[in-house]
């Protein structure tokens, strides 16, 4: 063989495989190449939803691909956590669960999922504070001490409704009836979306929503927020006072939502999901989006979000044991 054809022989070979390592570059960097499925277990308008489509929303617009939302509502979100936990660990199904999901395993007994141990966390979506909301024409009061100057001197006329047993929602009324010494009566719905529709309604007089689902409602007048769970005002409600300015120091609860993948789903693939996730929240457009629902752009991500979750059920099984907080 002369040097000339070597020389050639070593090129088509060094060709054959550069083209051999081809497939699993292209593979690894097509994610997505297929629609990608969130279960959100509520129903629409909630405050989950309140993130998630816009979120999905830029997500697709920058993949060209479909970020498809599932929303499975029943039981406090333990439903589709269920249906999540059972789903493809394929890198195309995640599951978009919130705070109650941290304080499930205190209020239900026999969950048929385990959110620590069936789920790899992918990383935090939001953080926003709980906003104590009345219905306007059935609650005339306009400020907590005025609120609560009613609560006391009527125990058992208030209502409020709830995003389900074992919410937020619900722990945060508890907590409040707690530490306010008021009695108002707790109504469980199938998700915060129909408890808003039943306060705007005046179904039910109050809700401790989480200010993402609220932000809308209360910014076209159907609601009227009182104060926010918070140590500081929230981001796009400035003269929305916090509680414990309001005279109710202890009172401060936060929703936050997160996006968990089934267990075994590859490694590639929630990195690039982290990656696409950075991209979109670190926009312009979404955070102007965070900021009018009343919060910041998060930074938690794999690990260091299951530490923090793992932290928040224990944090709520000490407020579900204070409180007494049980099923309806």
């Amino acid at each position: 063989m002369t040097r000339t054809s070597l020389a050639r022989r070593q090129l088509v070979l060094a060709g054959a495989a550069s083209c051999l390592g081809l497939p699993a570059a292209r593979a690894q960097a097509a994610w997505p190449s297929k629609p990608v499925n969130i279960i959100v277990p509520f129903p629409p308008g909630g405050g989950t939803d309140a993130f998630a489509r816009p979120l999905f929303a830029a997500m697709g617009k920058n993949t060209g691909r479909q970020f498809i939302i599932d929303n499975k509502g029943g039981a406090g979100g333990t439903l589709g956590a269920g249906l999540a936990a059972r789903a493809a660990a394929d890198g195309y199904n995640y599951f978009m669960g919130a705070v109650h999901h941290a304080i499930a395993p205190s209020m239900y007994p026999k969950l048929d999922y385990d959110i620590e141990k069936d789920f790899t966390p992918v990383g935090l979506v939001s953080s926003v504070p709980q906003v104590i909301v009345v219905n306007p024409q059935k609650v005339q009061a306009t400020t907590l001490a005025q609120f609560l100057e009613f609560a006391r001197r009527n125990p058992g006329r208030l209502n409020y409704g709830s995003a389900g047993n074992g919410t937020s929602h619900h722990l945060a009324g508890e907590l409040f009836k707690l530490q306010t010494k008021t009695f108002i009566t707790h109504i469980p719905y199938r998700g915060a979306g129909p408890a808003l529709q039943d306060l705007i309604a005046g179904q039910v007089d109050v809700m401790f929503d989480g200010l993402g689902s609220s932000a809308a409602h209360i910014r076209g007048g159907r609601i009227r927020g009182i104060a926010v769970a918070a140590d500081k005002r929230a981001p796009g409600f400035p003269d929305l006072p916090t509680a414990p300015e309001s005279g109710v120091k202890d009172y401060k609860v936060a929703t936050w939502y997160g996006i968990w993948a089934p267990k075994a789903a590859p490694r590639e693939a929630i990195a690039a999901m982290q990656a696409e996730m950075r991209k979109a929240l670190n926009s312009d457009e979404l955070k102007t989006t965070w900021t009018g629902l009343g919060t910041e752009t998060p930074n938690l991500w794999g690990d260091d979000f299951g530490r923090f979750v793992s932290a928040e059920i224990k944090r709520w099984a000490e407020v579900v044991k204070s409180s007494g907080a049980k099923l309806d």
